[in-house]
């Protein structure tokens, strides 16, 4: 396939790859750091596919040198990581763990060293387990511990950290995590989803605010949220009427009131019709609607939606049909279109100024050859077809800043353990060695064109077209 025109770029736009800690770091009993919520949701027998764990997953807090390495070799300017709430604070509130902190100390001075700028997500799944013990997100006291938390992480990082985001799909914590159990902390209850799914955006607020006051230098926030376009399978009334509650559940839930529309009406109507309602206090939403520079998007799919008949269906009473399109290995419809849509609708709709693509990529089951090379051409195609959408949001308006590959290694995919790779390089999980894939190399000559292209514009006094203004 073409190379995708990315012109519509702006000459800051930021190349980048993405990761997170649990999902890499290993070292979960090391220097401090106390268990997590994964770590006790990995110990229950079938949460994980062959019983995985994410002990020792790609060995990062000890091999991140390689790490930053084959960050070089892919020529990245940006790596947006997350920070490990319990090796940070390890009881979750109080005592911050002097451990953990140097080794983001260290990991941020490499980065910066390197010319890649670190993009920092606070929370990326990890509770501690010692809040979970105590009621975990369905319950105010741990946004506020999440606001300290933030506070301790930026004092001693936000001199060199100026991109921060506060929390990664929180609909994946709340809708995954308590509604369907499929994630830590594996609860099926909606009374405590919708508390948790409150709870993580007044935290969210909490710590835009808690590290704004802590930095000692400018920052630039946000939240990164996993959009999926949803489409009514058919055309008849009851799947539009689904499609519109799947949007609400999915997209508007989350994205309304971190930008001070509130909480979609006929979402809280739907979840108070299963016993579920907000735990709301005057003065919530103004916290929650803190003012952002920035908005992340993950996308992997959209989401073609069928009604649910079934009285007892739980909410939002919805089906999920396969799309049309080819699939990646997670069973997930190939569709770069939608995050095209994704990108104009909130450009037009939500009126965002700056707008990054944090997650995109594709799992593919990926073999070494005898030679030792990884040849992955489909998930290259995968991220040729998706930059170019973004290319288009870009022409056509869109403040495109940034794009971030899911992700720079194969790593443990949650309940999925190890089977599912994402990596643009392939790990061997026995033996940690690293090998750079096919994709990876593409997507390095599309960085590499991008800045040769950037530099003949400068060069004649020209910024190219459509580039996005920043904030």
């Amino acid at each position: 396939m073409p190379a995708p025109d990315t012109t519509a770029f702006g000459p800051g736009f930021a190349w980048g790859v993405a990761t997170s800690a649990y999902q890499i770091e290993g070292a979960v009993a090391e220097d401090g750091r106390t268990p997590s919520i994964w770590d006790t949701f990995c110990a229950r027998p079938g949460a994980v596919d062959n019983g995985d764990t994410g002990e020792t997953a790609c060995d990062h807090y000890h091999r991140w040198p390689e790490d930053l390495a084959l960050m070089g070799e892919l020529g990245v300017d940006s790596y947006r990581f997350s920070l490990a709430w319990p090796r940070i604070v390890p009881d979750g509130t109080g005592k911050a763990n002097e451990a953990g902190l140097d080794f983001y100390d260290r990991l941020t001075d490499s980065l910066l060293a390197a010319g890649i700028r670190p993009n920092a997500t606070l929370y990326h799944w990890d509770l501690p387990q010692s809040l979970q013990d105590r009621g975990g997100w369905p319950e105010r006291a741990t946004a506020e511990a999440f606001a300290e938390y933030a506070a301790v992480a930026a004092a001693r990082l936000g001199d060199r950290i100026t991109e921060w985001c506060t929390v990664n799909e929180p609909l994946c914590v709340a809708w995954i995590g308590h509604l369907e159990g499929r994630m830590a902390p594996g609860l099926t209850d909606p009374v405590a989803a919708v508390r948790a799914s409150y709870h993580l955006q007044l935290g969210h607020g909490l710590a835009v605010q808690a590290v704004r006051a802590a930095s000692p230098g400018p920052v630039r926030i946000g939240i990164v949220n996993n959009l999926s376009p949803c489409e009514p399978a058919t055309d008849s009334e009851a799947d539009r009427a689904a499609a519109v509650r799947a949007d609400g559940h999915i997209n508007r839930w989350w994205l309304d009131p971190v930008l001070g529309r509130g909480h979609p009406a006929d979402m809280r109507a739907e979840y108070a019709a299963h016993g579920a309602e907000l735990p709301e206090r005057a003065g919530d939403q103004a916290v929650i609607a803190q003012p952002l520079d920035w908005l992340g998007v993950n996308y992997y799919f959209r989401q073609l939606i069928a009604d649910d008949p079934d009285p007892a269906a739980a909410m939002p009473r919805i089906r999920q049909v396969p799309g049309p399109g080819p699939r990646t290995g997670m069973d997930w419809e190939v569709h770069a279109a939608g995050l095209e849509q994704l990108l104009l609708r909130l450009t037009r709709e939500y009126g965002a100024r700056r707008l990054l693509v944090t997650e995109n990529g594709a799992a593919y089951p990926d073999t070494v050859r005898p030679d030792g090379s990884v040849h992955d051409p489909e998930r290259a195609r995968y991220l040729t077809e998706h930059l170019a959408a973004c290319a288009r949001a870009a022409e056509a308006g869109a403040p495109v800043d940034g794009y971030y590959v899911w992700s720079l290694l194969d790593n443990f995919e949650w309940a999925y353990g190890y089977d599912k790779r994402f990596g643009l390089v392939h790990v061997d999980f026995e033996t940690q060695r690293r090998r750079m894939k096919s994709s990876g190399r593409a997507y390095a000559a599309l960085i590499a064109a991008h800045r040769a292209a950037t530099a003949r514009s400068e060069g004649a006094g020209t910024a190219p077209a459509g580039a996005p203004s920043r904030p």
